[in-house]
């Protein structure tokens, strides 16, 4: 067993670390210029008092991120509400869950987590959307932990195995929840899919040579994330286009950061959670003789029915889907008008208006496609 002091490369902070991160962040000129726009209304004095005020990184979530997390659902979404009735939470789990945003997706989860007076999650973020010191500061303070990309092959193993072996840490010892997306990035196109890489990562901290007593010592929860809007839904179209019309096209950082900003800000409908049971009794089923390769196989397959048959679909994705079904635009009856004007905030050299179009409705079709086929699938 490692000491907590093993994972200092990658853990959230610890709360006799919290007033020294508090002061950083406090002296980030770039963070207090943030905190001008998204929080007006508050002073910096006010700031700093809220702030080292916490003790925990529990409290530091309730007391302040909660608050911009709610401020956010009443300005940009008609509604956010949970279903948990699956679990009985007398245990941490690893909850495994579709990725729209790249932040929201975590940050909703802990604030409804709260309002259902349970545990936050520990939060899994890529080093890459680290891009300024303030953030990284920020995520480590907001119970997150990094997961680190741009490694050679040996190195990503031993990161792997690391962060594997202190998820195991955080459901066994601190007996908290954490949260990871199923797939690095998000379905740009909203087929949601488990990635095998994400399971065999989880096994890899385990102290057993099954595969199946390893997950279950995590105790996974599928969790479906449903939301009405993506409001990045342009962006992801643009990024489309220009991977197709420019092989070598890559993101910048900037872009990086304006998906951010869309996704906070911008208008997302209705957003709903739901947790499927977790998949403890189920891996008790399976052949523990199965191979490898097969055996995650299935079981990602079995986390991305569960997944989709959790959602929650709205007007727009049932008429996106009927809309691909039969190429006829004339079905999108209520959605027609808030896809025109996504496309508009397009801007891109040569916009083929078709194709974007086509990768905004599959988007919306996506959702509707994956739960039909996992209802009939459940029958």
């Amino acid at each position: 067993m490692h000491d907590i002091h093993y994972f200092d490369d990658i853990r959230p902070y610890l709360p006799e670390e919290l007033p020294q991160a508090f002061d950083t962040l406090l002296a980030d000129q770039k963070f207090i210029n943030v905190i001008k726009a998204v929080m007006p209304e508050i002073t910096l004095d006010q700031l700093s008092t809220i702030m080292h005020s916490c003790k925990t990184n529990l409290e530091f979530q309730q007391k302040l991120v909660y608050q911009f997390v709610m401020k956010i659902a009443q300005n940009a979404t008609t509604g956010l509400d949970a279903d948990f009735s699956a679990l009985d939470f007398n245990t941490g789990y690893t909850f495994i869950s579709n990725h729209r945003d790249i932040v929201l997706d975590s940050a909703f989860l802990c604030a409804l987590l709260i309002d259902h007076k349970q545990d936050t999650v520990e939060i899994a973020i890529g080093d890459n959307l680290l891009i300024h010191p303030w953030i990284r500061n920020l995520v480590r303070i907001n119970r997150s932990f990094i997961v680190q990309r741009q490694l050679t092959m040996r190195q990503m193993l031993l990161a792997s195995k690391k962060m594997s072996e202190y998820i195991n840490h955080v459901i066994t010892n601190k007996h908290s929840n954490v949260w990871i997306a199923q797939r690095e990035g998000r379905a740009k196109d909203s087929n949601d899919r488990t990635q095998d890489s994400v399971l065999k990562m989880l096994c890899l901290g385990g102290n057993s040579q099954s595969v199946i007593d390893n997950l279950k010592q995590l105790n996974i929860v599928p969790l479906a994330i449903s939301y009405e809007f993506d409001p990045c839904d342009y962006l992801k179209a643009w990024e489309f286009q220009n991977k197709r019309d420019i092989p070598s096209f890559k993101k910048s950082q900037q872009d990086d950061l304006d998906n951010m900003r869309t996704g906070i800000l911008g208008y997302k409908g209705q957003v709903h959670y739901h947790a499927a049971p977790c998949i403890n009794d189920w891996l008790d089923t399976l052949n523990p003789n199965t191979p490898k390769a097969e055996l995650f196989d299935i079981i990602a397959k079995y986390i991305d029915t569960q997944i989709h048959s959790h959602y929650r679909l709205y007007p727009i994705n049932e008429e996106a889907l009927q809309c691909l079904n039969s190429s006829d635009n004339s079905k999108l009856t209520t959605s027609h008008e808030y896809i025109e004007s996504q496309i508009k905030k397009i801007s891109i050299h040569n916009p083929d208006y078709e194709y974007l179009k086509e990768k905004i409705i599959t988007m919306y079709a996506n959702p509707a496609r994956n739960y039909y086929n996992a209802i009939a699938g459940l029958q």
